[in-house]
């Protein structure tokens, strides 16, 4: 599995593919302060939810790469007839394509917070909701991606079926910036805590399926 993972972020990692949500995320933190105004007090009250809708959309750039290449070059079939389940495959994936980016993106957190004007406080409160909500964010992206792999006009499908089952994410990560009531963040730990351990399961299904 350890193999795996490793495979997986050495592909996020060639040809700058780990750079894009990067550099879309610091682009949404870039820009929004042009389209609300210099009014501080405004951009540090919604400049948090807007990062967690940069944070959303960033993970569902790589959404293409993920298991479709995979699938049409034959090397899940080849690690199928190896022993190895698609849950472990999925799992192996879901690592390594959190850890391209998830900490990056964390990263980004802090000069994104500046542009938006959040206060140190805010940016601890973002910084742990993004360490406890990327992971789920990962789960979902995959879990789309096993499911649209192979259909035409796939990563306009993977959005729409990305975005809503993400609210929930979206909603208690943006919710816990606002207010120090630690609801917000067990609800978003249980909603991240759910997707990874649901995501091997159901996206190996689809490639069961897929394959059948």
């Amino acid at each position: 599995m350890i193999a795996l993972a490793s495979r997986e972020l050495r592909l996020a990692m060639a040809g700058g593919n780990a750079l894009l949500p990067l550099i879309f995320f610091l682009l949404v933190a870039t820009l929004f302060p042009f389209a609300v105004g210099p009014d501080g007090p405004l951009l540090a009250r919604v400049g948090g939810g807007a990062l967690w809708m940069a944070a959303m959309l960033a993970a569902l750039l790589p959404v293409d790469r993920l298991i479709e290449p995979d699938r049409a070059s034959g090397v899940l079939d080849q690690l199928s007839t190896r022993g190895i389940g698609e849950e472990t495959v999925v799992a192996a994936k879901l690592v390594g394509h959190w850890l391209s980016f998830g900490p990056p993106l964390m990263l980004a957190a802090v000069p994104a917070a500046a542009l938006m004007r959040l206060p140190a406080e805010l940016l601890l409160r973002l910084e742990l909701g993004l360490l406890v909500g990327t992971p789920g964010l990962a789960a979902l992206t995959l879990m789309v991606a096993a499911l649209t792999a192979g259909l035409r006009s796939a990563g306009a499908l993977a959005g729409l079926l990305l975005l809503p089952l993400a609210v929930p994410i979206l909603i208690f990560g943006a919710g816990m910036i606002g207010s120090e009531n630690p609801s917000a963040l067990k609800l978003l730990a249980a909603v991240s805590l759910l997707l990874v351990a649901v995501t091997p399961f159901a996206a190996g299904a689809a490639i069961r399926a897929a394959r059948d």
